[in-house]
């Protein structure tokens, strides 16, 4: 901590500063002389953010405005390890310095705002302590940037709109590149997780730590000037008789605001969406089990949710060595629990375990598939986690949530709890994004959250916007929480002419990340690829240990490298119309050769070779991509 002697010119209240462990952060506090709460984040000497606001609003009173400093903590260094089952990294160490300032307004009420800096970004959350009854009204993070600076965004659709009142859901395209301050397509706002380029530095926003009694946030849509503003969800986002914004009886703290900052590879390989999410909960770790899965319903629709297709899908399942089959929608009325304790005992003999589709929805929209109103109370889910371990399935996709109000979270907390504590893995479509949750609920899996590959079955302009939202995803949505893009197909999508290249496709596999990874191609397209690409996927880690971002621009291309045990797999994605040629510095693996697969002469075809670690010189064809394992 130090005085800013710039500041104590224009502002005599006060003004100090936090910085990383490793000097190359720094984020300035200060009183202005509108007496409001405002900081500024610069790394390397370079300015990151320019003066942006600080302070909440609740119904008991206003912490945003006639602020004085009443206190400062020293500062303390913060250090966490753990690990991760569905996550980039399976230990991580997290390091900050956390140091926290108290303010009071004109009637002495006092907030604490908390901040974290690290080498990799920055972190802030606020605490109104006490007793009495608290009711958020408002809060007033913003994030000013320069008027130079470039965004990725993606719209936050809004509330009851689309397919039967589903949205939102978080399936909207991204707008990429755009100039700081551009106008949202409509008035709920912008998604997290959100990415800026700032200068030579990138900003990664987003939130974690959510608890269940709390709203979830967005950036608002108006950003005039570069200044985004943290947005509240729409009124009817809330599950029925629920309330919208958080309203707690104690004392109240906010999520963390996590903005992951730096060069883009200290922004790809962080881990601040995960490190500020709380520690793990109990759950049984023989039970958790990531993995692959087969899945009929991305290529087959409904009509594949019946007993022979799913006996055939866990037959490949078992065939690959992946781990799940997942039976989708209507399963209850389609094949029936007797015949779902049948499947789940042919998937046991191989090897396989059983996911099960369910409708987390009641009255907040119009979806009918089920099961459906089954989940919506305490002993509800008591009853149906019973009855579903009663048939031998593993795990459960939960499906058509109501959006991010306080209720709505409330709500996906109490499912997370109690699959934790009766032992089934868990997968939310149709849902919020899971800011961290896959750390403090180990056995949530993964969750949709994007407009994913079902979407590109749908309409062709879809398939053909496919391409780079791909190459968009491990910048934004993928970034810090796992995915269910349901990705790879190689053969046939009825009625849709594929976009993208087979080698995309495969690349898919490494560089989305996914606790359970649910595969949308079928036995059918499955038996059109050589035998090298298929014992590739057979022997794909389940799990990852590390990663590595070798070369990328967001919406463009992107090449990745994970890491299992003492084995590291690389892979690339074209986003363009156009080759793109790779020089990749590999000499840290420390092997000469790894097997490359990659695109054939057709889009259709793959063809097999050696990578050198040593010159690591490739052309990706457009729309193709590349994967590449190092033993």
């Amino acid at each position: 901590m130090r005085l800013i002697a710039s500041f104590l010119l224009a502002v005599p209240a006060f003004a100090q500063a936090l910085s990383s462990p490793d000097g190359q952060l720094q984020v300035d506090v200060s009183v202005n002389d509108q007496q409001q709460l405002v900081y500024t984040v610069q790394r390397a000497g370079e300015k990151v953010l320019l003066p942006s606001r600080l302070g909440l609003v609740l119904e008991q009173g206003d912490y945003a405005n006639g602020l004085k400093l009443v206190a400062t903590s020293q500062v303390k260094a913060h250090h966490e390890q753990y690990t991760l089952a569905a996550g980039k990294k399976s230990r991580v160490d997290y390091r900050a310095n956390e140091q926290a300032f108290t303010v009071a307004n004109a009637s002495g009420q006092k907030l604490t705002v908390t901040l974290r800096a690290s080498d990799d970004g920055l972190a802030l959350r606020y605490t109104v302590d006490g007793p009495g009854r608290k009711q958020f009204k408002d809060e007033l993070t913003s994030f000013a940037f320069s008027p130079e600076a470039r965004a990725w965004l993606q719209p936050m659709s809004v509330a009851k709109t689309g397919w039967k009142r589903t949205n939102p859901s978080y399936e909207e395209h991204y707008q990429m590149d755009v100039p700081v301050g551009s106008k949202a397509p409509s008035h709920a706002g912008w998604v997290f997780p959100a990415l800026f380029r700032s200068g030579a530095n990138w900003v990664a926003l987003t939130e974690a730590g959510m608890d269940g009694r709390f709203h979830a946030s967005r950036l608002a849509s108006d950003s005039t000037g570069g200044t985004y503003r943290i947005g509240l969800p729409e009124a009817s986002e809330v599950n029925t008789n629920g309330h919208l914004l958080a309203d707690v009886n104690g004392p109240l703290t906010t999520p963390w605001r996590v903005l992951a900052i730096g060069p883009l590879k200290t922004v790809m390989e962080s881990t601040l969406g995960t490190d500020l999410a709380a520690p793990a909960i109990a759950f049984d770790k023989a039970k958790l089990k990531p993995g692959h899965a087969s899945w009929s319903w991305a290529i087959l629709k409904d009509d594949g949710t019946v007993y022979d297709v799913q006996k055939r899908f866990i037959d490949y399942a078992g065939d690959m060595g992946w781990n799940y089959t997942l039976v989708d929608a209507d399963w209850d009325r389609k094949i029936g629990d007797a015949k779902m304790k049948e499947l789940a005992q042919q998937a046991k003999a191989k090897n396989v375990g059983l996911l099960a589709w369910y409708n987390s929805s009641g009255a907040w929209n119009d979806t009918e598939y089920s099961p459906k109103n089954a989940l919506l109370t305490k002993a509800d889910r008591a009853k149906e986690f019973a009855r579903v371990k009663a048939i031998g399935i593993k795990g459960l996709k939960v499906d058509f949530f109501g959006g991010d109000g306080a209720s709505s979270i409330a709500y996906y907390v109490d499912i997370l709890k109690e699959t934790a504590a009766t032992g089934l893995l868990l997968n939310f479509h149709g849902a919020t994004l899971p800011r961290g949750w896959s750390r403090t609920y180990p056995q949530l899996m993964t969750v949709e959250a994007v407009k994913g590959f079902e979407f590109a079955t749908f309409t062709q302009e879809d398939q053909d916007k496919v391409v780079t939202h791909s190459v968009m995803l491990p910048f934004t949505r993928n970034l810090f929480d796992p995915m269910d893009f349901t990705p790879m197909v190689f053969h046939d999508i009825p009625n849709i002419k594929r976009a993208t290249r087979n080698g995309f496709e495969l690349a898919e596999s490494v560089v989305f990340l996914s606790g359970i990874q649910h595969y949308a191609e079928t036995p059918e397209g499955m038996a059109t690829v050589p035998a090298y690409v298929k014992g590739f996927l057979r022997e794909l880690p389940r799990a990852w240990d590390e990663v590595r971002f070798l070369a990328g621009e967001p919406g463009k291309y992107v090449v990745l490298a994970r890491r299992a045990g003492k084995q590291w797999f690389i892979a690339g994605m074209n986003g363009e119309e156009q080759p793109r040629e790779l020089t990749l510095d590999l000499a840290w693996l420390g092997a000469k050769e790894g097997q490359f697969i990659t695109d054939g002469d057709g889009p259709r075809e793959f063809s097999e070779g050696k990578l050198s670690a040593t010159s690591a010189k490739l052309t990706l064809a457009p729309r193709g991509g590349f994967v590449a394992r190092f033993r």
